[in-house]
């Protein structure tokens, strides 16, 4: 039934789980241990502030006290890089809980289980450094899909979230006290966001910085907009109720223009993922019904080159589609 599997899959197979297991349970324990060192260490300092029968567990996991987190040896030694704090704000764009050393860490772990597993199956460089070359682009990958993800909802719930905090301003209430009625009635990851915000102003942070630190990690033109407005109202006062408004319904029809072009070009992306697929799904389908008629592409040394050719081509092609699809407005 699996005869047209290479022959060593099963110790590539078990090769690459206990590796790649072994390495993220390792940097999943040192979350956990920077957790539990992070937890300790606020409490000992909310003690010493406002007296033992004061400090909450709630207290403690605010999200102003969660970006003061202690760091591990190793994401000491990396912030000195300045990739490494691009790698931060990214994984704080993505909501994730993780330092760039645990990123670090399972995307090492994963390139070399996959590494070690194409060894083992083909026994030759190109494709374990491939083999490797993926495994340390996936969590980079994966990191970005969730950012992507998390930037569409807020985009989709920010106008919505101008207008609530339009009508609380309206209502008599203040900036800040708005901040925090959005913040209570606006679904995931919209309330976040705005919670971040009045948390970091009432704990004394300038409201600008707040604004902008908003800006930093949802990469919108649209936040970039609505923020700009904020501060030169704030400078030169006016009606700020009336502004709300007109920049809500300005996104609003940013965001109506992005989705007729989705529409446009949704023929030009399908067209993409058909072409890409097409020849893998052939190919396995041949290999299941006939193995040792594929098994020569496989073992010949110019049907290996043709793979590799094959690969890199759709690759291009792939990316191709996608740019001429893609439009900025």
């Amino acid at each position: 039934m699996l005869d047209f599997l290479p022959p060593n899959w099963l110790p590539a197979l078990v090769v690459f789980l206990a590796v790649g297991m072994a390495v993220v349970s390792l940097a999943f324990l040192t979350e956990s241990l920077r957790e539990v060192r992070r937890r300790r260490d606020f409490r000992r300092q909310l003690e010493a502030v406002a007296g033992k029968d004061e400090v909450s567990d709630e207290l403690l996991s605010t999200s102003v006290l969660r970006d003061r987190a202690a760091d591990s040896r190793l994401d000491s030694v990396l912030t000195t890089l300045p990739q490494v704090q691009d790698l931060k704000v990214l994984l704080e764009q993505a909501d994730l809980n993780w330092t760039p050393g645990t990123f670090i860490t399972i995307s090492v772990g994963l390139a070399a289980a996959l590494s070690a597993s194409a060894f083992i199956l083909s026994q030759s460089l190109i494709p374990t450094l491939l083999a490797g070359l993926a495994g340390l682009s996936f969590p980079l990958f994966y990191v970005k899909r969730l950012k992507k993800r998390r930037i569409r909802r807020f985009e989709e719930q920010f106008p919505e979230a101008i207008d609530l905090l339009g009508r609380s301003i309206r209502a008599g209430h203040a900036f800040p006290t708005g901040l925090k009625v959005v913040a209570e009635e606006s679904p995931e990851p919209m309330s976040t966001e705005f919670r971040q915000i009045f948390e970091e102003q009432k704990f004394g942070l300038p409201l600008e910085d707040s604004l902008l630190g908003m800006a930093d990690r949802i990469d919108l033109v649209d936040v970039r907009i609505f923020v700009t407005a904020i501060l030169i109202q704030r400078e030169v006062g006016g009606n700020l109720a009336e502004i709300l408004d007109k920049i809500a319904y300005t996104i609003r029809e940013r965001f109506m223009l992005r989705r007729q072009i989705r529409v446009y070009t949704a023929q030009g992306r399908l067209t993409g993922y058909i072409l890409a697929a097409m020849p893998i799904l052939l190919g396995l389908a041949i290999t299941a019904l006939n193995p040792q008629y594929m098994a020569i592409l496989f073992e010949e040394p110019t049907g290996k080159v043709l793979i590799a050719a094959a690969a890199v081509m759709q690759f291009l092609g792939f990316l191709t589609i996608r740019r001429i699809i893609d439009i900025e407005i």
